[in-house]
């Protein structure tokens, strides 16, 4: 009796030990699943190599990098040279030789790292900058990824060689407490929460200029200051290690309507 009772325990001891055994693989298993769905490591090996940024404002509007106090001071395209020399001026580094690596926020102002460190804004993981608007008229401003005509390439698009990964970047354009951040993976659709709204672009070919990609307004004649965050989303599925050393691009295309969303150029 006493022999089948030992053996029993024995039996049962193993059983257990296989059980939790299985339990620590399949928790193992649930880690490294969820360590290649996001956050593609920051070794120095994985980071983003090159980008180059291009910033264009249609009829009636212009922007610069600086405040001025007359429209025909501002500029309807601020070139990556530009951008980057500010950027280099501001926060120290140069975006041609510190590429962007994978952060997070959830208030558009603090960023960090998977480990829940925060990103130093001159350290270069993430972008940040100021564009001062200008128009000719009150408007509401919109993104839009339409080309300004027939044979031209320059509507709002982010561009890689790598599919996944314009649906991993995120820029947004901050006016005080009230944030537009631009998400190329939404396609058509816009969400909101609270001060912040989420949303992305059709096609060229199908942009239309809705509520769905309004963001701020312009008083004619009157300055207005946006800050503007350029980052790769950590958290985001297409963010994994099959972005390493990729290289992109960024368009902006910003253009301007009245309150219903009908285009100056229509107008005038």
């Amino acid at each position: 009796m006493k022999q089948n009772e030992q053996e029993k325990k024995g039996t049962l001891t193993v059983k257990k030990r296989m059980y939790i055994s299985i339990l620590l693989s399949m928790l193992a298993l649930v880690g490294v699943t969820a360590a290649t769905v996001a956050w593609f490591s920051i070794a120095d090996n994985t980071r983003v190599r090159t980008m180059s940024l291009d910033i264009m404002a249609d009829v009636s509007l212009r922007m610069d990098l600086d405040a001025h106090s007359t429209i025909d001071q501002y500029v309807k395209t601020l070139s990556f040279r530009q951008i980057g020399n500010r950027i280099q001026q501001e926060k120290g580094f140069s975006f041609l030789d510190t590429p962007l690596q994978p952060v997070t926020t959830s208030d558009q102002s603090t960023f960090t790292f998977e480990n829940g460190s925060v990103a130093d804004p001159r350290s270069g993981a993430y972008l940040e900058f100021t564009l001062h608007f200008m128009a000719a008229e009150d408007m509401i401003v919109h993104l839009t990824s339409a080309n300004s005509g027939d044979g031209q390439q320059d509507g709002t698009a982010i561009l890689s060689k790598n599919p996944e990964l314009p649906q991993a970047m995120r820029i947004a354009l901050t006016e005080g407490d009230t944030t537009w951040i631009y998400d190329p993976g939404m396609g058509d659709t816009a969400s909101g929460s609270g001060k912040v709204k989420t949303f992305g672009l059709p096609s060229a070919s199908a942009m239309k200029l809705t509520d769905t990609n309004t963001m701020f307004s312009l008083k004619k004649e009157t300055d207005k200051a946006i800050q503007v965050h350029i980052w790769m989303e950590g958290t985001d599925p297409a963010c994994t290690d099959s972005l390493k050393s990729a290289d992109y691009a960024i368009r902006l295309r910003f253009t301007g309507t009245t309150e219903d969303n009908k285009p100056f150029s229509e107008n005038s």
